[in-house]
Order: C-alpha cells, then structure tokens, then sequence
C-alpha cells in the first residue's frame, strides 16, 4: 500500500473516530467516563492534527479553496434566518 493512500486511510478513521466521541461524551452521566471520554478525544485531535500537517508538507492532502466573502456572508444569514 502507498504512503499516501495509508495516510489518507488513517486521516478519515481518526475523523470517524472524533465523530463517535462527539457522540458519546454527551450521552454518557457518569463524570468519570465523561472525562475519560474527552481525554481519548483530545488526544485523537492531536493525533489528527499532527497526521494532518504531514499530509500537507507531503502534498497528500490539499485543502478546499477558502470561502470567499459572499459565500460567508450568505451562510451566516441562512444562520441568522433560522434557516439551519
């Protein structure tokens, strides 16, 4: 398997991984296990961005274009419209 397509495999399971964590540490009541919970996510945020800016200096992963001006003047309104 290509370093790329590793790095990239990996970047997309640290993602779902973040998700499940967003998922969990609301639900769960006990403190202890809320904490554990976000401890295992921030250490998998870092785990990602470090992941990441490798995959950058590599060129294994190019960003979308930014946003332009309009483009976040019209979501912000869609947001203060209620439309969201």
């Amino acid at each position: 398997m290509q370093e790329k397509a590793m790095v990239n495999d990996t970047l997309a399971s640290i993602n779902g991984e973040l998700v499940r964590f967003g998922e969990m540490i609301p639900q769960t009541e006990n403190k202890e296990l809320k904490q554990s919970l976000k401890q295992f996510r921030n250490a998998c945020e870092q785990s990602q961005e470090q992941l990441y800016q490798i995959a950058r200096e590599k060129s294994y992963y190019i960003p979308a274009a930014k946003a332009t001006d309009e483009e976040i003047k019209h979501v912000k309104s869609l947001f203060a419209e209620g439309a969201m």
